[in-house]
């Protein structure tokens, strides 16, 4: 009987269309997320996605402003402005970074703090309030429509197609730019192309577990990956996997509870990289046994590729 009610409770699950929606957008940022975050952790950035996160609420609130004017319904363009105003400081920050003009730290404070302040002045010019803003501050996954999902999953092909097909070249650039210029690549266009595939990844993740906790969802999965890997290709991998698994296993536990499923989905996240980290020693110990059997063990494809020496 116990078996029966299961089985019945996830069919009523799966069959609900709003859950549908819902488990679609989430498979799809659980899958995104991790594989610009893999990068962002390379290049010692783990906080960006807060800071494009914050100007992105800048962008709801302006698609609120000029939704009003136009007539529209309130939140009509709130997420094309999010995906507007996240590019638009993905690509300033990485100009600010690249020519040195002030720290990264500063710049990424300027963001936070401008962000924040813009999209509570510019929500009430447009008639809203700041509690408007909070189903995209912690995620809002239940208001998922067609509209948002076909749109989630187009942003979320541009992040897949530019973070795994250009893997190896955006690998070389957030391991040493220097190298990267002297092999010939283009260094400015590819630090760009990770900054606006952040900032696209923030909005695709921002109806799930919003725009306060993306940047969790984009480095908590790399860096639980981190414990139990030893290359590039395996730890975005089994960061996108763990990202996907606890997305999905979030919302489907938000379902039986009335609980936030950003929040649940943050906490899965970091209970798994918990899980690595203590089976990390077991984990090395396993390496070390196989490393002695096999002094040369294969170099990482992308590390390979990107020291001039694959096929």
């Amino acid at each position: 009987m116990g078996a029966v009610n299961v089985w019945s409770e996830l069919t009523g699950m799966l069959g609900d269309p709003l859950m549908q929606r819902a488990l679609v957008a989430a498979l799809l940022v659980g899958l995104a997320a991790p594989v610009i975050g893999t990068y962002l952790v390379q290049r010692r950035l783990s906080l960006l996605g807060d800071g494009i996160g914050h100007v992105a609420l800048t962008g709801v609130a302006l698609g609120w402003l000029v939704g009003s004017f136009a007539g529209l319904a309130p939140d009509a363009l709130a997420i094309p402005g999010a995906v507007v105003a996240a590019v638009a400081g993905a690509v300033v920050i990485e100009l600010v970074r690249e020519r040195g003009r002030t720290s990264g730290d500063v710049a990424l404070a300027l963001l936070f703090y401008g962000g924040i302040a813009g999209g509570v002045l510019l929500i009430s010019q447009a008639g809203g309030t700041s509690a408007n803003l909070m189903g995209y501050l912690f995620g809002s996954i239940s208001t998922v429509t067609w509209a948002d999902l076909w749109l989630t999953v187009a942003l979320t092909a541009v992040v897949l197609v530019v973070g795994v097909g250009l893997r190896t070249a955006l690998f070389a650039v957030s391991q040493d730019e220097e190298f990267a210029r002297a092999a010939g690549l283009p260094v400015r266009a590819l630090n760009l192309a990770i900054a606006v595939v952040a900032a696209l990844t923030v909005t695709v993740a921002m109806r799930v577990v919003g725009l306060l906790l993306v940047s969790a969802l984009m480095i908590v999965p790399v860096a639980a990956a981190q414990q139990v890997t030893a290359s590039f290709r395996r730890t975005m991998t089994v960061a996108m996997t763990v990202g996907a698994v606890v997305c999905v296993g979030g919302l489907a536990i938000t379902y039986w509870n009335d609980v936030s499923p950003g929040a649940t989905i943050v906490v899965l996240a970091i209970a798994v990289y918990a899980a690595f980290a203590l089976a990390r020693p077991a984990m090395r110990r396993l390496r070390g046994a196989v490393e002695r059997e096999d002094p040369h063990p294969a170099v990482d494809d992308d590390v390979q590729l990107a020291l001039g020496g694959g096929r």
